[in-house]
């Protein structure tokens, strides 16, 4: 017979209550309220700090100025190997049966390529042969140095080039008259340096002056035209460029200038009272305008982060109505810009004529050292001590590019084509973070001086 009430049994299967659910329920949210209080009474700890190493990982592939600068390098060794290759007819036959042979492509290709650049490593920083030379006694010490030399001879001049452009450019102005400043810095140095007869010491520092007053008349000319009339000084720049070399030309054959003896263009020798003193002895050519370059450097540095004038060259750089408004002569500034402009340049003329380069005035005394001092600057992000690294990196291409063209028969033109190339993927850097899959480089900290007076 059924049980009447379905709902008796087991005591230990009877179905809770209403109340006992209640009851269950509240025990169960007085449970996770005193859980949420204890979490909440336990403080984070402090997360720890990474380590050096860990962050020196985590930036090396990030697009940061490092990272890009030297993979721009690579980049551009890398098409200039290419250039190299196709250029070279002998080694591009191999590679019309590369199918068949392929190994008969790679191996011509990469004697090619890497005697080029062993060349161009031993002319412009060390050369192990004489270095073992020297020590075997076969040549003396002088020999392991003349890369060196070479390097810091024809960066020299390029350093002084590169800060004009450079300190023009972080107050707001583009000089593109570094090549005509220079021009007149070394027709004012050569003049000094055989018209007047002064005793040594003397003669060398009124002609390194000289020079620099040059300079500083050729960029105080686009300085007053850009501060009084608004004249661009791109223009007025290019244009002063042309003046400078059709001066120095047409100043050459004049009579007291040209050398007697000569019928071609060409001036009197610099006394040697007024030539910079060479660092290494008469068979090297690096000469003290390099310790100039560097002390310019400084000065440079010094008066962009640390000085009242410095100051107000790069607020006038970066907005000239608020420097304005805040009490700064635009006008002022823009003048005194283009005139340290043209003393750094008419320093780097000078270097031309003084030191080891050459002794007299030809139309090509100052090469294309003011056109090459704008890729330095901007391969050294407009920087001072990023200029001079550039300038180093630049001399020592064309030094290198010299032996190279003697021992490997590579065009020297091709040195050219790999500082364009620097500059190229240096000034988009967007190429190489793209090229290279690099990470996005952390902001950097906003970083302050305070700038201290005269």
């Amino acid at each position: 017979m059924s049980d009447p009430n379905p709902q008796s049994g087991s005591p230990d299967k009877e179905p809770a209550s209403e109340a006992q659910a209640a009851q269950n329920a509240l025990g169960n949210t007085e449970r996770a309220e005193v859980a949420t209080e204890a979490d909440r009474s336990v403080k984070p700890g402090p997360e720890p700090k990474p380590s050096l190493g860990r962050l020196f990982l985590d930036n090396l592939w990030a697009a940061n100025t490092f990272t890009v600068t030297l993979l721009s390098l690579v980049l551009a060794i890398v098409v200039g190997a290419v250039l190299m290759i196709i250029s070279d007819p002998d080694v591009l036959a191999t590679y019309s049966y590369i199918t068949s042979r392929p190994s008969d492509a790679i191996n011509s290709s990469w004697t090619l390529v890497s005697e080029a650049y062993a060349n161009l490593f031993k002319g412009s920083i060390f050369d192990p042969e004489a270095f073992s030379g020297w020590l075997d006694g076969a040549n003396g010490w002088q020999a392991v140095l003349a890369p060196i030399s070479e390097t810091l001879t024809y960066a020299a001049p390029l350093v002084f080039t590169g800060l004009s452009v450079a300190l023009a450019f972080r107050g707001g102005l583009f000089n593109i008259g570094a090549q005509g400043q220079a021009t007149i810095g070394v027709i004012m140095a050569a003049l000094a340096g055989f018209l007047l007869p002064l005793p040594p010491g003397l003669h060398l520092l009124v002609a390194v002056l000289a020079g620099a007053l040059g300079g500083a008349i050729w960029g105080f000319i686009p300085g007053i035209l850009k501060a009084r009339a608004g004249a661009h000084e791109v223009i007025n720049t290019i244009m002063l460029n042309y003046v400078a070399t059709y001066f120095l030309t047409w100043l050459i054959v004049q009579n007291g200038v040209q050398d007697p003896n000569r019928t071609d263009a060409i001036s009197k020798a610099v006394d040697t009272s007024a030539q910079l003193p060479r660092l290494l002895g008469d068979n090297l050519r690096v000469h003290a305008g390099i310790l100039l370059a560097v002390l310019a450097t400084w000065a440079v540095a010094w008066l962009l982060n640390r000085s009242t004038l410095g100051f107000e060259l790069r607020a006038v750089g970066a907005n000239p109505d608020a420097a304005r408004t805040a009490g700064i002569s635009v006008t002022r500034t823009y003048i005194l810009i283009m005139v340290f402009a043209g003393i750094l340049a008419g320093l780097g003329g000078s270097n031309m004529v003084l030191g080891s380069t050459a002794s007299a005035l030809t139309p090509l005394v100052v090469a294309q050292i003011g056109f090459d001092g704008i890729l330095v600057a901007l391969l050294g992000r407009v920087k001072p001590w990023g200029v001079l690294l550039a300038a180093l990196l630049f001399g020592a291409l064309q030094a290198g590019g010299n032996r190279m063209q003697s021992y490997s028969g590579i065009s020297l033109e091709l040195v050219t084509v790999l500082q364009a190339l620097i500059v190229i993927f240096i000034a988009a850097p967007a190429l190489v973070k793209a090229i290279f899959q690099l990470r996005a480089a952390r902001a950097a900290r906003l970083q302050t001086s305070l700038a201290k007076g005269w």
